[in-house]
């Protein structure tokens, strides 16, 4: 696996799969291990069966029409090479396949785990968005409030505005008299 983070992922992307890179090679880091891991890859692959079948192609055609006394008619020696080849392959692959199962296996816990964060921080959020918006109500609370009585004030003081103005006004015509 590769934990190496590209441009589009973020560093921290493959953190749940540290724990399973024991994992990686299924026969393990050396340079035979590596080779004998991407034999047993190659056996399934139509490259390699279309390969096998141009070989036996090949060698029964030299055989059958005696341009090579190599391995006549019942093919003994071709037959012992598929033998040889299905005694090396058959364990590879199994090998390959139970290692690949181990991965697979690690991985979906890993994505599990992966799954489980993002619930948790997903949660997290929403109880913070909660939190804001009740702020925020309180918020609107208060300034319906502070609307509400800076009215009233601008009531008060037009009320006492005119009162006022309405004194000036009339007093100053009842001390001349």
């Amino acid at each position: 696996m590769n934990s190496k983070p590209n441009s589009n992922i973020p560093s921290n992307y493959f953190r749940f799969h540290e724990q399973h890179q024991h994992l990686g090679p299924v026969f393990g880091n050396d340079w035979l291990a590596l080779k004998a891991e991407t034999f047993a890859r190659f056996f399934g692959t139509p490259l390699f069966l279309f390969s096998q079948t141009i070989v036996v192609a090949i060698w029964i055609v030299l055989n059958v029409i005696g341009w090579t006394g190599f391995d006549a008619y019942p093919f003994i020696l071709l037959n012992l090479a598929f033998s040889l080849q299905a005694a090396y392959a058959a364990p590879l692959i199994l090998l390959a396949q139970t290692r690949q199962a181990d991965r697979d296996k690690a991985h979906s816990e890993a994505d599990a785990q992966h799954r489980e964060a993002l619930a948790m921080a997903s949660e997290q959020r929403e109880m913070f968005a909660a939190k804001q918006n009740e702020k925020l109500i309180q918020l609107l609370e208060q300034n319906t409030q502070l609307t509400e009585l800076v009215r009233d004030l601008t009531t008060r003081i037009e009320m006492l505005t005119s009162d006022m103005h309405h004194k000036i006004i009339t007093e100053p015509k009842s001390s001349c008299q």
